[in-house]
């Protein structure tokens, strides 16, 4: 039986994180939590379970999930957030890949909790994840808030059977409010990467994500949770290009109000020679 560490990221999640320790803990041999300085009882509890907590800035998901995996004391690492947790299939899975861990990197998919209901269509499953990883051949990359597992070239990647359960939208005012928040990272972030806005992806891409995920993908067999998903998820993209489309003029126009005064005193210094 090879060692596994269990990695997670934390702020402000004491109504998740003993839920998501108390899974982990049936695969895991050490627990280990990163927390951004919570102002709630998170760290409390996640120390009462047994976990190891260090507490560092927030410096981005893949900047804090990167730092986190590397306070760990195994390099076999499984990463998942707070608001997370195993189903009893995948963790039978995990223990029995746990035996010999043939590969270095396992997938396994996530199935997110919608007002009370898991979804098992549309944009929001399979939803396949790299979550069990050797740390010595992976790293996150990805743009933010859009993480992923990088492996080096090479390396083959199992896919387990069981799903990573998603509590994340309790009402729909969390998925309003989470999309909201995530579409601003995501903006800026694409800005910081040198990707741009225009009116053809303000128009057509919310289009396409609302007929890929309601049609293409069934998410229509969700039936009113589908369909607001899909018209929620339409509109963070919608969101995001109309972001990134503000995001960079006010930077065009700053560059621009800079340029013009630059470019004043040599005028000046021009008009007295």
């Amino acid at each position: 039986m090879h060692p596994v560490s269990a990695v997670i990221i934390t702020f402000n999640e004491e109504a998740n994180i003993a839920r998501c320790i108390a899974s982990v803990k049936k695969v895991a041999d050490e627990i280990i939590v990163l927390d951004s300085f919570s102002t709630d009882r998170t760290v409390e509890i996640a120390r009462s379970l047994g976990a190891i907590v260090h507490q560092e800035k927030f410096r981005g998901y893949i900047g804090q999930k990167n730092l986190a995996m590397q306070l760990a004391s195994h390099h076999y690492i499984l990463s998942l957030d707070a608001d997370e947790t195993l189903d009893d299939k995948l963790v039978v899975s995990l223990q029995q890949a746990k035996e010999k861990l043939a590969f270095r990197a396992y997938r396994m998919n996530r199935c997110t909790n919608y007002c009370g209901h898991f979804i098992r269509h549309g944009l929001w499953y399979p939803d396949p994840k790299i979550r069990l990883f050797d740390r010595r051949v992976a790293t996150w990359s990805g743009l933010n808030p859009h993480d992923k597992i990088q492996l080096q070239p090479g390396f083959k990647v199992y896919h387990l059977p069981g799903n990573i359960l998603h509590y994340s939208f309790k009402t729909p005012e969390d998925l309003v409010w989470q999309l909201n928040r995530l579409s601003s990272i995501a903006a800026a972030s694409l800005y910081a990467n040198g990707k741009r806005s225009n009116w053809l992806k303000i128009l057509f891409r919310p289009a396409w994500a609302f007929i890929n995920g309601y049609i293409f993908r069934g998410g229509f067999l969700d039936g009113a949770d589908g369909f607001t998903i899909a018209v929620n998820t339409a509109h963070q993209v919608f969101l995001k290009y109309t972001k990134l489309y503000r995001l960079q003029h006010i930077k065009h126009q700053a560059g621009t109000t800079i340029r013009r005064e630059a470019a004043q005193p040599s005028q000046k210094t021009a008009s007295r020679d």
